[in-house]
């Protein structure tokens, strides 16, 4: 099949075309309790044609799936469709990616009853009370070959795993019962860090059902101790993005400081290759161009813009690429220091939002727990908002550092003067 498209793209005249085949292999199993109630296999197959077209002097694109099953009757047809539509836009010309040298190994196929066991243990050696225990989990553990052809001569073939629990944990107290959900992706599993953050999570369940609602209103000090903290540090990727930047939506220019006055703790953001037990441990991005280990920013300085084709050759970058991984290094404190005083640490939020664009943050809070320096007091409800334009110069992270998926992030994260508004 993928050898018929290619030969009527190449006999279709358009100025060039790229072919992503994705190949996905998996088991996953649905477990109400521990108790298995129903397994599968699955293999699926996903093709993306996408052409480029010359419009008078701008460049024009569009793309679409195609069936695995499609016949060469349809695969023309969609191809014509796709150049009439791609003739219909203009953007500012651009060169596509060029082929990089040798394809690399494919590499070798994911160990699916190996990843599927550790999840299956971890789960199993969950510890549980009785009043926080397991509601349900499912488990999907897949092995993706992935593959890129395109016009300009790339023929990249990748193949790793990918995969994803979701589990519910339900805690109850004096007739009341409440659900937490949870969601991790990763490469693998990692059984350690799995126990650890639904041990959390049941402890969250426990507090949830013994909050008072959040009695405080104003500027405070709040700080992020899980997964939502993530949000934070994509507005920093955001802001180095080729096309935020081309549309000066972004205003950080490089060998400038992303903030002229900074009180708390510069930040450093790399793009990485390869993360241990990422899902996202790719060689080349979705156009083809190779993914490498690159400083995006160093001690809160502004060093490499990267981004798709388009924006990065308006702006003169030869060597972009779309970031799959990203690590932020540690800060210069301690847990104890960022945990003194009075502050708000908010552990779960109906909805966790960064804008890209404006920067704003809003958070509805469902747990959090009050510090005022002597006690801590569970509370719920209540929301807290700001601008990261204003906590950039005001952010303090932990040295030590947290994984979640394909991020690596400050285990704490602490921001000042926060709007709160109590329940």
């Amino acid at each position: 099949m993928l050898n018929t498209i290619v030969n009527i793209l190449k006999a279709s005249g358009v100025y060039g075309w790229e072919v992503s085949d994705v190949k996905k292999q998996g088991w996953e199993f649905y477990f109400i309790r521990h108790a298995l109630d129903q397994h599968r296999a699955k293999n699926v197959e996903h093709i993306t044609v996408k052409v480029y077209q010359l419009v008078g002097d701008g460049l024009g694109f569009a793309s679409a799936e195609i069936a695995p099953t499609a016949t060469a009757s349809e695969t023309e047809a969609l191809v014509r469709d796709l150049a009439y539509r791609a003739s219909l836009v203009k953007n500012k010309p651009y060169t596509l990616v060029p082929p990089a040298g040798e394809a690399a190994d494919t590499g070798e196929a994911s160990d699916l009853a190996a990843i599927s066991g550790d999840f299956l243990r971890a789960m199993a050696e969950l510890p549980e009370t009785p009043t926080e225990d397991v509601n349900s989990y499912e488990i999907f553990v897949t092995d993706v070959t992935r593959r890129l052809i395109t016009s300009t001569g790339i023929d990249e073939t990748e193949r790793y795993p990918s995969s994803m629990i979701e589990v519910v944990i339900n805690a109850r107290r004096d007739g009341h019962e409440i659900e937490l959900y949870r969601n991790y992706k990763s490469g693998s599993c990692d059984a350690e860090a799995l126990r650890r953050d639904l041990e959390k999570t049941m402890q969250y369940g426990r507090d949830r059902l013994n909050t008072v609602p959040t009695p405080i209103t104003g500027k405070y000090n709040v700080l992020f101790s899980g997964a939502d903290a993530c949000a934070i540090y994509r507005y920093f990727v955001s802001r180095m993005d080729a096309q935020m930047v081309y549309r000066k939506i972004s205003p950080w220019e490089l060998g400038k400081p992303v903030c002229e006055d900074v009180h708390g703790d510069k930040v450093t953001v790399t793009a990485l290759r390869e993360l241990k037990n990422s899902s996202a441990n790719h060689r080349f991005d979705a156009e083809g161009a190779q993914i490498r280990d690159t400083v995006m920013i160093e001690d809160g300085v502004a060093r490499h813009y990267l981004g798709a084709r388009m924006f990065a050759s308006y702006l003169g970058l030869e060597d972009s690429f779309l970031p799959t991984n990203i690590a932020v290094s540690g800060g210069t404190q301690s847990e104890a220091g960022l945990r003194a005083g009075q502050y708000l640490e908010v552990v779960e939020f109906s909805d966790f939002q960064v804008d890209a664009m404006t920067g704003d943050i809003f958070g509805e809070i469902r747990l959090a727990y009050w510090h005022d320096g002597e006690t801590v007091i569970p509370v719920s409800g209540g929301s807290l908002s700001g601008s990261m334009d204003d906590f950039v110069g005001e952010l303090y992270m932990s040295r030590d550092t947290a994984q979640h998926d394909n991020m690596r992030i400050p285990a704490l994260t602490l921001l000042k003067d926060v709007t709160v508004t109590g329940a």
